[in-house]
């Protein structure tokens, strides 16, 4: 594992055209296999303690994410919290999962944190359906996303000033909701 994170984290010395890291396909299994456990082992919803590093998309940006990490401490030196969207429009999304799982598999991650039991953090936002948080606690994983309801709520949903209560979203997956709700 030391050697991925390492070969990993030399990307930050090369020019940018040329920051790909070879991974191989037993490497991408065994970080797959270890995070897994990793991630089982832990709650659904984390209760976590400031301070803490609380980071959105990141959307396979990997230099971003090395920026983040050369300027916030890397994760053996600071707490960090990822809300998702880890991969997407970057370049170097494989990579980016790569790191991200090697310091610590998707349907087995946290769904979410509360930090010094009053701050809420998940990558969506609120779930009509959610009114307790012991409903996100028994959440079972591994689990898949479905095609609505409070886990497809908490990682799709997104806060929107001009809508009241709740909303559909543009992305016809789950809701806009409001200061109401």
């Amino acid at each position: 594992m030391d050697n991925l994170i390492e070969r990993l984290l030399e990307a930050r010395e090369v020019p940018i055209s040329e920051k790909f890291v070879q991974i191989s396909d037993d490497e991408i299994k065994f970080l797959c296999e270890k995070s897994k456990e990793i991630f089982l082992s832990q709650p659904v919803l984390l209760e976590l303690q400031a301070p803490i590093n609380i980071c959105g998309n990141i959307c396979g940006q990997y230099t971003d994410l090395l920026r983040h990490f050369d300027q916030s401490g890397f994760p053996y030196e600071s707490n960090y919290l990822f809300l998702g969207g880890y991969v997407n429009r970057g370049k170097q999304s494989l990579e980016t999962i790569c790191l991200l799982l090697a310091y610590k598999c998707f349907n087995c991650l946290p769904i979410a944190a509360i930090i010094n039991e009053k701050i809420f953090c998940c990558h969506g936002g609120l779930s009509p359906e959610l009114y307790s948080l012991e409903q996100i606690r028994r959440i079972q994983r591994p689990t898949d996303v479905p095609d609505m309801g409070l886990l497809t709520d908490l990682l799709w949903s997104d806060p929107d000033s001009e809508v009241e209560n709740w909303s559909e979203n543009d992305a016809g997956i789950s809701f806009r909701f409001g200061a109401i709700a």
